[in-house]
């Protein structure tokens, strides 16, 4: 199906000349007429790009297991935090508000993402509102929270990336202060209202720590979040549905899909 822009006109932040689209999101429907849960996509890339790999094959394989998909064409750099953040919390009360006219079910609309998609899935699942009564976009009125979220070897604290060029790229800052770190580390906000979490990650990733995944589901089990989080021992940082460097560990797909459907999806 075509995309759909996130905004009717001009988006917030919008920059021509930078050269990128306007954000947008693109459906992956079942095709069997039927109402189901969604979960929109966000591909990886360093903030800097969106890796393919991890958009429409993902969503392909959701609609396999039932699940509508949305595919998340957010802003990167030379855009920065918060632009990010509200591309991909206007995705999903876009989701719910045009949920009748995609056969949503507007109680269940999650979103899941890798590497960067992933810190930005973690954003979304700590950082969100019940909406705007009364705001004259009627989108807006819409929830940002997500009824889950899937980190997939996601960046979900910065302090401890191994490389620093994904902070300015997400910042747009060489340098961050301890604050902004936090502000922007999906780690430390995570609350007994954070979404049901579902996490997996390589133990040899070299570029995202795979501490990282870990450290995120103890928090959320501290807080009483259900939370399901599965490491393989090998493979490289970004692979996608799978990998032959990672051995077994395309079976985190269906795994998520079950943890889905536990959840109502």
């Amino acid at each position: 199906m075509d995309k759909i822009e996130l905004w009717k006109g001009e988006a917030p932040y919008f920059d021509g000349s930078i050269g990128q689209e306007r954000p947008s999101i693109t459906p992956f429907l079942v095709p069997d007429g039927a109402v189901h849960g969604a979960m929109i996509v966000a591909p990886g890339g360093g903030y800097t790009m969106k890796a393919a790999h991890e958009g429409a094959p993902v969503a392909q394989r959701l609609n396999e297991m039932g699940i509508h998909a949305f595919v998340l064409d957010y802003r990167v750099a030379p855009y920065h935090m918060p632009v990010m953040l509200e591309d991909a919390q206007r995705a999903i009360r876009l989701v719910r508000y045009l949920a009748k006219d995609f056969r949503v079910d507007a109680g269940h609309v999650g979103i899941m993402g890798f590497s960067a998609g992933g810190h930005l899935t973690g954003m979304c699942g700590t950082h969100w509102d019940m909406g705007y009564e009364g705001a004259p976009d009627p989108v807006e009125r819409m929830s940002s929270r997500p009824d889950a979220i899937a980190p997939c070897y996601g960046a979900l604290n910065i302090n401890r990336m191994r490389y620093a060029s994904f902070n300015e790229a997400m910042t747009g800052k060489k340098d961050i202060d301890i604050y902004e770190a936090r502000a922007y580390s999906p780690e430390y906000h995570i609350s007994p209202a954070t979404p049901p979490t579902f996490l997996f990650h390589t133990a040899a990733d070299p570029l995202v720590p795979v501490e990282l995944s870990i450290e995120f589901a103890q928090r959320c089990a501290d807080c009483n979040v259900p939370v399901e989080l599965h490491v393989y021992p090998f493979g490289p940082h970004g692979i996608g549905l799978g990998s032959e460097q990672a051995p077994g560990a395309d079976s985190w797909s269906g795994l998520l899909g079950a943890f889905l459907k536990q959840h109502g999806f």
